[in-house]
């Protein structure tokens, strides 16, 4: 059980890092304009996710708290 709290720290720590170093990403997601019988007609358009500064740094306080209150957690 240690071993896991502190695993999930070190990923959230990860995590929250990623997201403050950047935290604007892009994808792209097809969409369905126009369907006629058997034939579509789909665009291919490109978005932009935006990861709030406030997630991260709960993600970095989370994952430091697991990781030092990890080893002391009783089996």
């Amino acid at each position: 059980m240690k071993r896991f709290v502190i695993i999930l720290g070190v990923l959230f720590l990860i995590l929250g890092v990623i997201g403050l170093v950047h935290p604007t990403f892009n994808y792209h997601q097809q969409e369905e304009v126009a369907k006629f019988g058997p034939i579509k007609a789909t665009v291919d358009q490109q978005k932009t996710a935006q990861i709030p500064a406030a997630a991260s740094v709960a993600l970095l306080v989370a994952g430091v708290v697991l990781v030092l209150l990890g080893p002391r957690i009783k089996s």
